[in-house]
């Protein structure tokens, strides 16, 4: 009983369930061809092609409506090179409450200065500084697959017709 999980089954039992499952998996892969794989390359999967290019971040400046409740804006500016580490954050040169009005950029969400507690502290908050967790900035990359997501006032429009935003 010593060497038994469990389930009572031997660790010698379950080793072997593992390699007939293991065996079964090898033999089904080796009857699937390569190019019935789902993939978005659109090519067999083995051939080597250049990859495209990089999407260019956008540097306009200008805010992206936002499609659901709470979710972080994009960054409409280039960003590299910014330092972001435990001792440094170069978005708060611009974006903390005492830089904005010298910047005239949207200061940080009154969210981001709360302690997992829900206490407003002076600065931001630890679990906030790193801004990149939630924030990305704003490419002119072309969609990998469609989208037929509609935001929820034209659901409501189409909904009922006549209604007026307010």
């Amino acid at each position: 009983m010593r060497h038994q999980d469990r389930q009572g089954l031997s660790a010698r039992a379950v080793l072997l369930a593992c390699a007939a499952v293991l065996a079964t998996a090898l033999a089904a892969g080796s009857v699937i061809a390569a190019d019935t794989t789902a993939t978005l390359r659109k090519d067999d999967i083995t051939s080597q092609k250049a990859p495209p290019p990089m999407a260019r971040v956008e540097n306009r400046d200008l805010k992206r409506a936002r499609n659901y409740p709470e979710q972080p804006p994009t960054i409409p500016h280039q960003i590299r090179d910014y330092q972001i580490d435990r001792n440094v954050n170069k978005c708060l040169t611009c974006h903390s409450r005492t830089a904005v009005e010298q910047s005239q950029a949207p200061m940080v969400s009154v969210t981001h200065f709360m302690d997992r507690d829900g206490q407003v502290r002076g600065a931001v908050s630890p679990r906030r500084y790193f801004c990149l967790q939630c924030h990305v900035p704003q490419t002119d990359a072309k969609p990998l697959v469609g989208n037929t997501f509609r935001d929820v006032d034209a659901v409501i429009q189409e909904a009922i017709p006549g209604r007026k935003e307010n």
